[in-house]
């Protein structure tokens, strides 16, 4: 598969903080890497913390069923030109 690398350079997820390291191994455990939004947001440590409060909150809310958040999630990509 050939993925597109975003313009900006995210950071080295082994050199995040250690929070920030906990979220990027369990994202390669499901996907078999970082997400690359993320990578973005930890250069920035505070917004990857608000990031990752807001989907805590949409997790814990169980508003958005699991497989209702992935085709979310899917169509949000596909919408930016994401090869999700």
């Amino acid at each position: 598969m050939d993925f597109k690398y975003p313009r900006v350079e995210g950071v080295d997820p082994l050199n995040a903080e250690p929070p920030v390291q906990a979220v990027f191994q369990a994202q390669e455990k499901k996907w078999g890497r970082p997400l690359f939004n993320h990578l973005l947001y930890a250069r920035r440590p505070s917004i990857f913390r608000g990031v990752r409060a807001m989907w805590s909150g949409i997790d814990a809310s169980d508003l958005i069923e699991g497989r209702m958040q992935a085709l979310i999630n899917r169509r949000v990509a596909s919408l930016n030109g994401c090869e999700f």
